[in-house]
C-alpha cells in the first residue's frame, strides 16, 4: 500500500508543464461519479435550480460549501436528457484538479471541482490498484509512475530483454494507444544472483485516465508484470 509519506509526496509536488495537455477531455458514465464517491444532483445553488456533485447528502439537505448554499433536491441515478458526462484535469499553481461537468450542445455546466490527487487516492485504494499507488509519483496533466528493483548496471538492448520485458513494453503501448498518449522508459538491468530482475521503468500517462475503471485495472496488470 502507499505510505503517508509517498502519498503527502504525491498530494503536494508541484508539476509545471510545458507539453501541452497529454489527452483530450475524457467522457465518463454517470456510475464512474459515484465510483469517485460523488452523487449528481439536482437541487438549488444560491436558491437558483440546477445540477451539481455532493458526497453523502441526502434529498432534503441544506449546506454552504466555497461561499455558496446547496439544497439537494434529487439524487439522480441517470444522467439528464440530452446531457453528457465529461471530466478533464485542469493545472492550478502547480497541482491538478478534476474539473467534472455536464455537457448539452456544446455547453458545459461545471459539478465539481477539486483537488486531483485526493479523489484519485482514493479511488485507487478502494478499487485496490495497489501497483498504481506505489508506482505513482506526481500528477500534472498527466502522471508519472515510477518503478525500480535492484541494482542498476547496463541497460540490455531490445533484442536482449527476456520475455517479461517485452510483454510489458507490448501491453503498455497498446494501454497508450487506447489512451492517446503516453511515454515509457525502461532500462532493464538484467537480473541478479537470486534470478530477479533488476530495472527502472518510468510511464508517464493522462493523469484523468487513471479515473477510468478499465484503463486503471489495465494499467496495473501491466505494472505487475514486473515485481
Amino acid at each position: 500500500m502507499i505510505t503517508e509519506l509517498r502519498e503527502s509526496q504525491l498530494l503536494n509536488t508541484l508539476v509545471f508543464e510545458t507539453l501541452g495537455n497529454p489527452e483530450r477531455e475524457r467522457e465518463f458514465k454517470i456510475k464512474q461519479l459515484k465510483k469517485w464517491g460523488f452523487d449528481l444532483v439536482f437541487g438549488k445553488i444560491d436558491g437558483e435550480e440546477g445540477f451539481f456533485a455532493a458526497s453523502d447528502k441526502n434529498i432534503g439537505d441544506k449546506y454552504e460549501e466555497n461561499e455558496k448554499s446547496y439544497e439537494v433536491v434529487e439524487i439522480l441515478k441517470e444522467l439528464p436528457k440530452n446531457k453528457k458526462l465529461f471530466a478533464k484535469i485542469e493545472m492550478i499553481e502547480g497541482r491538478a484538479y478534476l474539473y467534472v461537468y455536464l455537457r448539452e450542445d456544446d455547453i458545459d455546466t461545471p459539478i465539481l471541482h477539486i483537488p486531483a490527487g485526493e479523489i484519485l487516492v482514493a479511488f485507487l485504494k478502494k478499487h485496490k490498484f495497489i501497483k498504481i499507488l506505489e508506482a505513482i509519483r506526481n500528477l500534472g496533466s498527466a502522471a508519472s509512475l515510477v518503478k525500480k528493483h535492484g541494482d542498476e548496471g547496463k541497460p540490455l538492448s531490445f533484442e536482449e530483454l527476456p520475455p517479461v520485458a517485452r510483454r510489458f513494453l507490448r501491453d503498455a503501448k497498446k494501454i497508450e494507444k487506447e489512451m492517446g498518449f503516453g511515454r515509457v522508459a525502461l532500462a532493464y538491468f538484467g537480473e541478479n544472483k537470486s534470478g530477479d530482475a533488476r530495472y527502472w521503468m518510468e510511464w508517464m500517462v493522462p493523469t484523468i485516465a487513471l479515473f477510468d475503471e478499465k484503463i486503471s485495472e489495465k494499467i496495473d496488470k501491466t505494472l505487475a508484470e514486473f515485481k
